[in-house]
């Protein structure tokens, strides 16, 4: 190498942010209102009383609401989760 040959610059590599991992979502549809127990299904949410079987009433917390209907059931104080 010659001596007035000048070094090329050193070029700093760019670190890409780490993205933050993805929250896992909740299984939607009939894995939600159901589970196995003893080779049996069993109802994981109560029916909704005006609509009848096959409308299960939302669970929000506080209440059972049916979305069909609007019927609202609270929940006792003593069992709130």
């Amino acid at each position: 190498m010659s001596e007035n040959a000048e070094e090329a610059p050193v070029v700093e590599e760019k670190k890409k942010p780490e993205k933050p991992q993805r929250k896992r979502k909740k299984e939607k549809g009939v894995f939600a209102l159901y589970k196995i127990e003893n080779d049996k299904a069993v109802r994981l949410r109560p029916t909704c009383e005006r609509c009848g079987p096959g409308y299960f009433m939302a669970d929000h917390g506080d209440r059972y609401t049916c979305g069909h209907c609007g019927f609202t059931r609270y929940k006792p104080v003593e069992n709130r989760e």
